[in-house]
């Protein structure tokens, strides 16, 4: 598909399409990073919480391709060895989110390494931008998993404001068609980072069963948790929670957080008996933008509609205007 929109974005990249990939752990692995650069977008490697042989299994799966990786912070630097690790595999892009990042901006520099961080407040934006990445991708609290309360509507334009005209801007969070990458480019974004929409791919490293329910749950079945943290023994800093989809499980302890503390080693035990696919108790993690997900599609059809659709939305636009 020819490029149809540029952006600072596709430049700086030298990709066709200004969408990239949510590093999602285990979900983005080197199939589907692989597939979203092959489409003509930045596909990155969900580095997660940090497990060197998943990591260089998913840098295998790739094969070649140009992809990035990106990380949740607090856990990689708990693991600072994994940083020169991902670094030697010359990645696209390295990505941070969820901590002080300015340590990693730093070693990735040093190499040379396009540097992506993920921001949820005007602060951290700030740090950002102090730290010298090239990118920041501004995160809605729309979105699925980790993240705060700002809504995006209201913070990609405040983070515009903030890092000027030459900065480099990506948008996440609950978009999932056409339409949310005009308006996120309308609001100052030059790109848009996909989670939930490329969660349901063909080429997503998920169950059959985790996919349908993508395809079958609704935005308004969503919620941001703790629940799922405490049941995992994972411990986030308290001010992130997780957008996912309500379950029993959710729905028993959601309320009743201090409750679950005091029970933690019982439903731990009893989370972690239950089966993969247990929906029922375990976690999906999901964005808002479920109501626009109908079917499971190849990464391909996915960025490449959205890039029309886009297209076809802003020349619409253009009738509303009188000269």
């Amino acid at each position: 598909m020819k490029q149809r929109i540029k952006t600072r974005f596709t430049e700086f990249f030298d990709v066709s399409h200004p969408i990239m990939l949510a590093p999602m752990d285990q979900v983005s692995d080197g199939h589907l990073a692989a597939a979203v650069s092959k489409a003509g977008g930045l596909g990155m490697i969900g580095g997660g919480y940090g497990n060197q042989e998943w990591l260089e299994q998913a840098f295998s799966q790739a094969a070649g391709e140009s992809v990035g990786v990106g990380f949740i912070t607090w856990s990689l630097m708990r693991q600072p060895e994994l940083i020169d690790l991902c670094l030697d595999q010359k990645p696209a892009a390295f990505m941070v989110s969820f901590g002080d990042s300015e340590i990693v901006v730093a070693a990735a520099k040093r190499r040379n390494i396009p540097t992506i961080w993920q921001v949820q407040r005007l602060d951290m934006a700030k740090q950002a931008l102090d730290a010298g990445a090239d990118v920041i991708v501004v995160q809605g609290q729309e979105a699925g998993g980790h993240g705060m309360s700002r809504g995006l509507v209201s913070l990609l334009p405040a983070v515009r404001d903030l890092a000027g005209n030459d900065q480099i801007i990506v948008a996440a969070g609950g978009i999932f068609d056409g339409r949310g990458r005009a308006g996120a480019l309308s609001l100052g974004a030059d790109g848009v980072m996909l989670g939930t929409r490329l969660w349901a791919s063909e080429e997503a490293n998920g169950s059959d069963a985790a996919k349908a329910l993508l395809v079958n749950a609704k935005g308004d079945d969503t919620l941001r948790s703790k629940v799922f943290d405490v049941a995992r023994g994972v411990d986030w800093p308290w001010y992130f929670t997780g957008r996912v989809v309500g379950n029993q499980f959710s729905n028993q302890w959601h309320n009743n957080i201090g409750e679950l503390q005091q029970q933690v080693e019982a439903e731990q035990q009893r989370y972690l008996s239950s089966g993969a696919d247990d929906f029922d108790t375990r976690v999906l993690i999901a964005g808002e933008c479920l109501d626009g997900i109908q079917s499971i599609k190849p990464a391909k059809t996915i960025i490449h509609t959205m890039v029309d659709e886009a297209v076809d939305t802003l020349n619409q636009t253009r009738n509303c205007i009188i000269n």
